[in-house]
């Protein structure tokens, strides 16, 4: 049961809780839906409070309304008047983020202070590191949780950083030492534990907590997959490899995996069927057809696209459907879904070597890990799955066990056990 720390002024009060969640895309809905879900099964006793922007009410409403259903009327969404919207700064240029970061921070300082916040949790705090240490100081303790940390990835193979990444680890050192010290600082949550190991044993302040990479467990009727292999018209006898998530980011490393496609023998080519599903803007769509026509006109291949928002339980359906998921990023910093979602799927992962993304895969026995970067190596992680048995190339049990560690439950207890 979730027991939060009292408050000095009156322990007979309730908390007021505040997230701050002014992001609209990527799982940041899914995260707020399993805080909500789970403040209502608990039936808290404090007010949830989430900020946000206008655009996420009207996008997101499946999660809003689950606050509206609540029957003690203490979860309340607020998001920014139209005045506030209209002074943020554009993402255009790097400049006016960093400004728009300032901003950002200040209004929900305003927020905080309005609505007599006693907690308050950052749903992304990368963003917020200058304005925690040189902008306004809250009125009340604030945590964050910390997705690109990487100042330990020295520890793992294969880690050779580039010369641009020395400057940002050297700039995320002074940022986290200077940060750690901020009486207003409470938390820092990862989905790292490694990271958390790091920062608590070279900083004196225990301020690291390891967050669990939260994922909804859907089991689909074997009904349900075999319609979306009927409807996606997949070839049979063949392995289907999935591809999910932004497909115009160019780090997810879909330009490489076509081109690792080239590498391939025609009798492995007939044995192979990639599907790419997920959002990609229409430039990025022409030049994915141009391309994916020119290989299938010279490799007997099946390439299924389908350019659109996948709904979290039809992810799932693609993953049962997979017979290898494929995590491809560039030199990825800190966790990935995509692995918590394969092994609750029990799929094998074709992955980055880089970081912790190829840290988990390794040591938790999820699949093959290959150099994303070099289309070679994409293409001999291909051929091992089409040519040596599964059994030899992943441990079933350990993948269990880790997507088990990874439920929304214990997800939304660590947070409000901590905040």
């Amino acid at each position: 049961m979730i027991k939060l720390s009292p408050r000095p002024d009156s322990a007979k009060s309730p908390h007021n809780i505040l997230l701050l969640s002014l992001v609209t895309t990527g799982h940041y809905p899914n995260y707020l839906q399993y805080l909500i879900r789970y403040w209502r099964e608990y039936k808290l006793q404090d007010n949830l409070y989430i900020l946000v922007v206008q655009e996420f009410l009207d996008k997101h409403t499946e999660v809003v309304n689950l606050a509206k259903t609540e029957r003690k009327n203490n979860i309340h969404f607020v998001s920014l008047k139209p005045e506030e919207e209209a002074r943020l700064k554009l993402k255009n240029l790097k400049i006016n983020q960093f400004i728009r970061d300032f901003q950002e921070w200040n209004l929900m300082c305003q927020y905080i202070k309005s609505l007599a916040i006693t907690n308050c949790l950052m749903m992304i705090v990368d963003r917020y590191l200058f304005s925690m240490i040189f902008g306004v100081k809250p009125t009340c303790p604030v945590s964050g949780i910390y997705y690109r940390f990487s100042l330990h990835y020295h520890q793992f193979e294969n880690y050779q950083p580039s010369r641009k990444e020395k400057i940002q680890h050297w700039r995320e050192k002074l940022l986290l030492s200077t940060l750690l010290k901020q009486s207003h600082l409470n938390k820092l949550f990862l989905l790292d534990p490694l990271g958390v190991k790091y920062i608590n044993q070279n900083y004196s302040l225990q301020k690291a907590i390891y967050l669990p990479d939260p994922v909804r467990f859907f089991t689909p009727s074997k009904t349900k997959i075999e319609q979306l292999r009927t409807a996606l018209k997949i070839n049979s006898n063949r392995k289907i490899f999935l591809l999910q998530g932004t497909l115009d980011d160019r780090r997810r490393g879909l330009d490489e995996l076509l081109d690792a496609i080239h590498l391939l023998p025609s009798e492995l080519c007939l044995k192979t069927c990639i599907i790419l599903a997920g959002k990609a803007n229409p430039i990025k769509q022409a030049e994915l057809e141009s391309r994916i026509t020119e290989i299938c006109q010279s490799k007997p291949i099946q390439i299924i696209r389908r350019y659109e928002f996948i709904s979290e339980e039809e992810v799932h359906l693609y993953y049962h459907l997979a017979d290898v998921v494929l995590s491809t990023h560039h030199r990825p910093i800190g966790m990935s879904g995509t692995l918590v979602l394969a092994a609750s799927a029990e799929k094998p992962v074709l992955s980055s070597n880089y970081g912790l993304m190829g840290k988990m895969v390794q040591q938790y026995h999820l699949g093959v890990t290959i150099d994303s970067t070099q289309p070679n190596e994409i293409a001999k992680g291909l051929t091992q799955f089409l040519v040596q048995p599964e059994i030899t190339l992943c441990d079933r049990a350990l993948m269990k066990n880790f997507a088990q560690q990874n439920s929304i439950d214990e997800f939304a207890n660590v947070i409000f056990n901590h905040i």
